[in-house]
């Protein structure tokens, strides 16, 4: 018999999305101090992108985990993670970007996929191996848009 524990069922609807990008589109970074401090792309973020990333439920799904003031007309939230409100003062953008592209490097049993990451996952369906959940610049707009949501 399967244990399902709290936030796989949401864990796992995200990984049913539909992932557009390849692993060519995974960019290059360095981790510096459990933080990624350059951008992925030379484009900067766009909030309004990012945020249309986090509610979409095939892309970021960021719902299915966490609630959001800024996003309370979106249906259907999640309560396995932190709220959003306030991430902006919690974490710089480093940071923040460490945790979308794969926050298992700062928080090692989180159920939180790693949103920009191709290589050592596990039950990856043969139509999403080597494809990331987010692009790179998807990943910078989530990130312009997190920095938005300050207390």
């Amino acid at each position: 018999m399967s244990v399902i524990r709290p936030g796989m069922a949401a864990a796992c609807v995200l990984l049913l999305g539909v992932a557009t990008a390849s692993a060519s589109d995974v960019a290059s970074y360095e981790v510096v101090d459990g933080t990624i401090p350059q951008p992925l792309t030379d484009v900067p973020g766009d909030p309004v992108a990012g945020k249309q990333a986090v509610i979409n439920r095939k892309l970021g799904n960021c719902l299915a985990c966490h609630t959001a003031s800024d996003l309370s007309s979106e249906p259907f939230h999640g309560e396995v993670g932190p709220p959003l409100d306030g991430v902006a003062d919690r974490w710089d953008e480093a940071s923040l970007r460490m945790l979308v592209v794969n926050a298992k490097t700062v928080y090692d049993g989180t159920i939180m996929p790693a949103f920009h990451r191709v290589e050592g996952l596990n039950l990856v369906m043969d139509r999403f191996a080597d494809k990331p959940i987010l692009t790179a610049q998807q990943v910078e707009d989530v990130v312009a848009y997190l920095k938005t949501l300050s207390d």
